[in-house]
């Protein structure tokens, strides 16, 4: 499916990342030590949240030939009243669709891959090289 690698040296907390061909950084912002060169680990992970929201909801659109002129998704994570993670996440669906349309995207964005394995949990093996 995916692959990447993360590496980092001596430097307080940037780390330098390939996936799939692509580079990023990572970093943590300065409160925190680091030099605010990326975003932080999870500000990445509201990020594959939101872009997976988006392109599903796209391709859901497309694929019904809704006019939808654009998928908007604001994306908190905030700690609940339980002490538990939660992310909220809002949609703002553009074009002439109805009430009806909106509601059955909201419903797609439920089941997008990344929200079915975030809600899912996810099976991590950690070996030595």
């Amino acid at each position: 499916m995916a692959r990447g690698t993360a590496s980092i040296g001596k430097d307080h907390y940037t780390t330098q990342i390939e996936v799939s061909g692509h580079a990023l950084t990572a970093d943590e912002p300065a409160r925190n030590g680091g030099q605010d060169a990326g975003p932080a680990p999870y500000d990445y992970l509201l990020a594959s949240l939101g872009a997976c929201t988006t392109i599903t909801l796209r391709m859901y659109a497309d694929r019904k030939q809704w006019p939808v002129t654009a998928v908007d998704v604001a994306l908190q994570l905030i700690h609940a009243e339980d002490g538990s993670l939660l992310v909220r996440r809002t949609l703002t669906i553009s074009g002439d669709i109805d009430t009806a349309q909106q509601a059955r995207m909201a419903e797609i964005a439920e089941k997008t891959p990344v929200t079915l394995t975030l809600k899912a949990g996810l099976r991590i093996d950690t070996t030595l090289a």
